[in-house]
């Protein structure tokens, strides 16, 4: 597919690095000229300096062959008016990143009227997966498949626990519960494990089951699954306001700590039940004043992710909070991995799973979408959902006689509002959701989990 993207910021250059990793035609247009050149010299790509709202800038970019336009400056405005002018120029689909809380209550309104194939808001994204996480704070991640009836948990299995040196096979029997193990995180490495794999104290297991089998397994191996009552959000971002909104909803205490005046005042007219302290955080006396020693979680949302590392790793040590660090920038993966943090979110990834996804699904060949994607373990690991619309007469036989490409499993079958643990017998049909986790990347179609 030929794909234009307009912004080279983080979320553009995560976007074009991925998308032109899958075999895509990119095109990058920016305003900043070394920007793109940067780009498209680290990438192999194409690249045009200009504004993606000039009409001769597009047609540069070959609009009219596009298949794809997708703007992601740091202007709603802008974003809006790049696809507006791509649709009367090239009829191509079109993403626009909108933020601005305005704008977003009114998406289904602005992608209706304006043709858009998507409006993408990376912020009000990450509120939804940190109000996750939150909502059960023993997970260090949750991903949701089905419309929100299946869920992936990942945890770390803690000292004493019941799973250690249990054998993958044996789960459903001894603790009579109906999840799946899909990935195992151990040190450096990353496994897809079969029945006869070993679990052990402080491996980083990720589980495929519906919520309520997944709270009464982790409650059989006493981790607590209970949300938190209270969140110390510390900076007064978008995200932060986003995140507030669904807190409280959710019964949940917040008390945001931000050092602009202006920013305060703000926050305080919007979310009038939230509580918002002015002042610095990196001063340890405030944290403390505020009863950071005593808080049940901490989400650190500053602008700097220097910042934001830190003052997670002190939350860490002085309290027994539930933390959870935004990361937008830093490349220095390798590093960040050793700190132990708790729990990670980078904006930036949530945009680039969810346009990839409807890249993949516009793609798709025999009739069976990518409703989700997401990316695990640093991206080593995708877990995706497909929906089958038709079938395919290699696929409709018993699993045990399929030929599977390696290190790959099929977690999870959603048939008429059930969860299907998957068996050598059991088979893919019309109208199934079919969930899929791989070290393979790139799956656009179930036919491609065949091996050739």
């Amino acid at each position: 597919m030929k794909i234009i993207i307009v912004g080279c910021g983080k979320v553009g250059s995560t976007l074009a690095e991925q998308l032109s990793a899958e075999d895509n035609d990119i095109v990058a247009v920016d305003l900043d000229g070394e920007l793109v050149q940067e780009l498209a010299d680290n990438l192999d790509i194409m690249g045009v300096v200009g504004s993606g709202t000039n009409h001769k800038v597009l047609l540069e970019a070959g609009v009219e062959e596009a298949d794809l336009l997708i703007a992601v400056t740091g202007s709603d405005e802008l974003n809006l008016l790049c696809c507006l002018i791509a649709k009367k120029a090239g009829d191509c689909q079109t993403i626009a990143r909108v933020r601005n809380p305005e704008y977003s209550m009114e998406s289904g309104y602005i992608k209706e009227e304006l043709g858009l194939a998507m409006v993408i808001n990376p912020e009000f994204a990450a509120a939804e997966e940190i109000s996750r996480i939150l909502r059960f704070p023993s997970a260090i991640k949750i991903e949701t498949f089905a419309k929100g009836r299946v869920e992936l948990l990942k945890f770390r299995i803690p000292a004493g626990s019941a799973l250690g040196f249990m054998k993958v096979q044996d789960i459903i029997n001894k603790l009579r519960c109906d999840v799946l193990v899909c990935t195992v995180e151990r040190g450096d490495q990353v496994s897809i494990p079969g029945g006869n794999f070993e679990l052990r104290e402080k491996d980083v297991v990720s589980i495929i089951a519906q919520p309520k089998e997944a709270a009464q397994f982790f409650k059989k191996i006493k981790v607590q699954t209970n949300q938190v009552h209270d969140t110390m959000i510390i900076g007064g971002s978008k995200l932060a306001y986003y995140l507030t909104l669904r807190l409280l909803a959710m019964g949940i205490d917040v008390k945001i700590i931000e050092k602009d005046r202006h920013r305060c005042e703000e926050l305080s007219e919007l979310l009038p039940k939230a509580t918002v302290i002015c002042g610095d955080a990196v001063e340890k006396e405030l944290l403390q004043e505020e009863g950071l020693e005593h808080a049940d979680s901490v989400v650190t949302l500053t602008n700097l992710d220097e910042e934001n590392i830190l003052l997670s790793l002190y939350a860490q040590k002085i309290s027994k909070a539930k933390v959870v660090t935004k990361i937008n920038g830093i490349a220095f993966d390798e590093v960040i991995n050793t700190l132990d943090l708790d729990t990670i979110v980078y904006p930036r990834y949530v945009t680039s799973e969810t346009i990839i996804r409807f890249v993949r699904a516009m793609k798709n060949s025999i009739g069976s979408n990518v409703e989700t994607l997401y990316r695990l373990v640093n991206n080593k690991v995708e877990a995706l959902e497909f929906q089958i619309v038709r079938t395919d007469s290699r696929l409709s036989r018993p699993l045990e006689e399929l030929s599977l490409k390696k290190n790959l499993l099929i977690g999870c079958i959603y048939r008429n509002g059930r969860m299907i643990i998957p068996r050598g017998q059991d088979t893919m049909q019309q109208g199934d959701k079919v969930i899929v986790v791989t070290t393979t990347p790139g799956l656009q179609d179930i036919s491609d989990i065949l091996a050739d």
